[in-house]
């Protein structure tokens, strides 16, 4: 049976799968923007920040020997651009710092200060509370079948880029 088949072959309950797949769609983008908009403001009112200045320090976090800006902004699937004005206020906040690439004038390596780290820590472990409490109606059996689910939609996505 062709894919085109199957996305108009009725489900169990008469619909096309095409349909239930953009129903699923819908509920996935909303709950993902009713989610970061609860994160801004949160961020924004608890810590004086934002997400993408999360962003940048969880993914320094986890590269403990820095990141080219390059990687940085590759990582975050945001513009050179973007980054660097982040950057460069992370840097006057004394969290990240910014050291020429050797052999390459044109590159740089960032990565956290001690302080950065120290902060990111305390930042990362209310952001999980959040998400614990903005996923609290999800049953435990539940929010891991829910991350299976979403884990082989995106899978199933990167095969068509």
């Amino acid at each position: 049976m062709s894919q085109a088949d199957q996305l108009d072959r009725p489900t169990g309950g008469g619909e096309a799968v095409s349909k239930s797949r953009l129903r699923a769609w819908l509920q996935v983008l909303k709950l993902s923007r009713s989610i970061e908009t609860a994160l801004r403001e949160r961020m924004r009112s608890e810590f004086g920040s934002t997400l993408p200045r999360f962003d940048v320090l969880a993914a320094l976090d986890r590269a403990e020997t820095g990141m080219r800006m390059s990687d940085l902004s590759r990582a975050l699937m945001v513009s050179n651009g973007n980054v660097t004005g982040i950057v460069d206020r992370l840097v006057d906040d004394g969290l990240i710092v910014r050291a020429p690439v050797q052999g390459d004038r044109r590159a740089w390596i960032v990565r956290l200060t001690n302080k950065g780290r120290q902060h990111f820590a305390t930042m990362a472990q209310v952001h999980e509370q959040w998400i614990d409490e903005l996923l609290g109606g999800l049953a435990p059996g539940d929010a891991r079948t829910l991350d299976r689910i979403v884990s082989a939609a995106r899978r199933g996505g990167e095969d068509q880029t």
